[in-house]
């Protein structure tokens, strides 16, 4: 009950104290992102605040590992084609434990769904820094790949980058 009550507590701050201008405007007249962000669902990288982006500036999309299925990829289709946003960014982020489990072969149960696909990306690469690298970087090439033939999407740009959880920075690759 702990729990639920600092989760309580911040949506009452949130409410009473955030920006309610922004959740009135995007609630009447809709969402308009700009960009859409797969990332991982790491709760140290949050998009909004490396970006610096408000309420409504992002469609995020967070899965562990930052891998893609079709439920992502369905995800990234209704916001380029309907949201009409002009930028994917595939985000990988540095000491990723998802990528570690994948390079160190300790996974199981439905984790393991999420380092095969890592270990599709990263084949015979078994340091977790380049596996990230090699993972942003299938998922860009298999995003641009699906949407190739999609007119409906739009001149959408596909761009990955790297977050380093403990600088800050945003690498793009």
């Amino acid at each position: 009950m702990e729990l639920i009550e600092k989760l309580k507590t911040g949506n009452r701050w949130y409410v009473e104290e955030g920006d309610s201008a922004i959740r009135e405007m995007t609630a009447q007249y809709g969402q308009h992102p700009y960009a859409i962000i797969i990332c991982c669902s790491d709760s140290r990288v949050i998009p909004e605040v490396i970006f610096n982006a408000a309420l409504g500036d992002l469609f995020v999309i967070r899965v562990a590992g930052n891998v893609l299925d079709n439920h992502q990829l369905g995800s990234v289709e209704y916001a380029a084609a309907h949201l009409h946003c002009g930028l994917v960014v595939m985000l990988g982020h540095t000491r990723c434990g998802a990528v570690e489990a994948a390079v160190t072969g300790h996974a199981d149960g439905f984790i393991s769904y999420i380092t095969e696909d890592i270990l599709e990306a990263a084949g015979e690469e078994r340091n977790p820094d380049k596996a990230c690298r090699l993972n942003v970087q299938h998922g860009v090439k298999r995003i641009k790949r699906e949407f190739a033939q999609h007119p409906e999407i739009g001149d959408i740009s596909v761009m990955g980058a790297i977050y380093d959880i403990q600088s800050g920075v945003v690498e793009w690759v």
